[in-house]
């Protein structure tokens, strides 16, 4: 064989591969596309993507979910779309060079990727139905056809003058083109319409007007915010509120068709409420830091804001619920979401007097969407994943023996009172201040047992008190500071917190899993 018929063969398959790989691309975007616009028939939770998306984060060990959350912060869900995408291209790029050599074969790997995304769908907490699986079921069939149509383009064809066989060109343009266009409009009206599906929440959210509570919080004591340059505002703005949860799609939920369904054990009156029934009950208003579980030493998922809503040991004993402690049968709360979400609490620490509540507001205003809109729980002194679930909208009654909820099941501990902890704030790991007197300041958080005393040690030098400033109340956190006299070189500031129970933070550091982790926190810095 000549050098010339070698060269033509090798450009000839280069040929075949690279066109078979943009037509998986352009199938695998149009089958995105289809099931995009397919999900607005459904709901948008359906889609392959959030739908994979969701399934991965269920199976996903623990272990891992923390290496993500320590590493990506809030933009872990952001970068896991983003890993499903590239791995959907890939996938699409080996089907596309497969089926130009092999169409059924080809096709039938992207209906195989359908079947993976509808079971993906349907085997998610919050799916209630089959048809969470169409999405995936018609986007991998439209896929499939488009990837079988195009591979035929690229297969030679015999010319009836005897020339040399050669593939259809203009036909295989016209059909990419043509595939790529109708792909891009089904993507744009299923974006659309999925959008639209959340303007009635958005709508709801904007005619929302909090009522006055009839018990409200006090105003923050004087004191309380220390005027120190880089330490945690006392309230943190709701744009800044951390968020740590499983939703790859935050929830829309229209607040005119939200209700709560109260039921189980023990409940002799189960009782179902809307939004508008909550806003015309005598409401509370309270500051509250929550903390998140997955929260290192010293990091940054715990937030202070002043939250308005009922109280949720009214509305419990209301419909008969009593506490173990006065002869209740159920000894576990089970709150769901719409989201399929499911959290556990205490029903002794819900009604033992602490301000645990249905919050309806945030800083004065409605719930931002991000932090549960229209209505979430929360318990002062409970890590949120066994108080704070987002988008409630039910509350069992049970027992710890009888269900074992989300996190539970993913060997998280089924009881999660928030450690003694605390932070600094300034300064920063590995600054370089100046010598002289240096202001080392942060936060420290006991909820619903309160703060006592903080403490810096400065190398291995003795524990000094720090100053603390005022206390607003007990399930909030305390600010402190701690005037350094700075000499040169580098050191090691560590922190430590005592309780109102006399209980000092531990120096063992453990991880947080499974309830939470211990430490104290500390910087380096070098002196100039």
């Amino acid at each position: 064989m000549s050098n010339e018929r070698k060269s033509s063969r090798t450009w000839s398959r280069l040929r075949l591969g690279g066109l078979g790989a943009l037509s998986g691309l352009l199938a695998g975007y149009a089958a995105l596309a289809v099931a995009e616009l397919v999900s607005a028939a459904v709901r948008p939770e359906s889609g392959p993507v959030v739908a994979v998306g969701g399934a991965a984060i269920d199976r996903t060990p623990p272990a891992v979910k923390d290496w993500a959350i320590r590493h990506f912060g809030t933009n872990d869900k952001l970068v896991l779309q983003l890993g499903i995408l590239a791995v959907l291209t890939l996938l699409a790029l080996v089907l596309g060079v497969l089926a130009a050599r092999y169409q059924r074969i080809g096709s039938a790997g992207v209906l195989l990727f359908g079947v993976v995304g509808a079971l993906a769908a349907t085997s998610r907490p919050d799916s209630t139905s089959a048809a969470d699986g169409l999405p995936s079921m018609a986007g991998a069939v439209v896929g499939a056809g488009l990837l079988y149509w195009l591979a035929g383009r690229l297969r030679p064809r015999e010319h009836p003058e005897g020339a040399a066989p050669d593939w259809d060109r203009r036909g295989f343009v016209i059909a990419a083109t043509a595939a790529a266009v109708a792909s891009t409009g089904a993507g744009v009206l299923g974006r659309s319409l999925n959008s639209s599906k959340g303007r009635s929440a958005v709508a709801s959210r904007s005619r929302v007007v909090l009522p006055a509570p009839v018990s409200a919080a006090a105003p923050v004591p004087r004191g309380a915010e220390l005027r120190i340059k880089d330490i945690s505002p006392f309230i943190t703005p709701n744009g800044d509120f951390y968020r740590v949860d499983t939703a790859l799609v935050v929830p829309k939920v229209d607040a005119t068709a939200w209700s709560l369904r109260i039921h189980g054990k023990g409940v002799t009156r189960e009782l179902k409420v809307t939004f508008a029934d909550l806003l015309a009950m005598p409401l509370i208003e309270r500051d509250i830091t929550l903390t998140c579980v997955s929260n290192e030493v010293g990091g940054p998922y715990v937030g202070n804001a002043r939250w308005i809503g009922v109280r949720l040991a009214d509305l419990l004993s209301g419909c008969g619920v009593r506490p173990p402690s006065k002869g209740g049968p159920a000894d576990q709360l089970v709150a769901r979401s719409v989201d399929g979400m499911t959290i556990g609490s205490p029903v002794e620490d819900v009604m033992d007097g602490r301000d645990a509540m249905l919050a309806l507001g945030m800083n004065g205003r409605p719930l931002p969407f991000e932090h549960g809109f229209p209505v979430r729980m929360l318990v002062p002194g409970l890590y949120g994943y066994v108080s704070a679930c987002k988008w409630i909208k039910d509350i069992e009654l049970t027992t710890f023996d009888a269900y074992d909820p989300y996190w539970v099941r993913r060997d998280w501990a089924r009881r999660a009172p928030i450690k003694t902890e605390s932070r600094i704030d300034t300064p920063r790991p590995f600054a370089r201040p100046k010598e002289g007197t240096v202001m080392v300041a942060g936060v420290a958080w006991a909820q619903h047992r309160g703060i006592d005393k903080v403490e810096i040690q400065v190398d291995d030098g003795p524990w000094e008190q720090a100053d603390l400033a005022a206390e607003d109340t007990r399930d909030t956190w305390r600010q402190w500071s701690f005037p350094w006299r700075a000499t040169p070189g580098g050191h090691t500031l560590t922190v430590r917190a005592t309780d109102r129970t006399g209980e000092t933070q531990t120096e063992k550091r453990t991880r947080t899993i499974p309830d939470g982790a211990s430490g104290r926190h500390s910087v380096f810095v070098t002196v100039g």
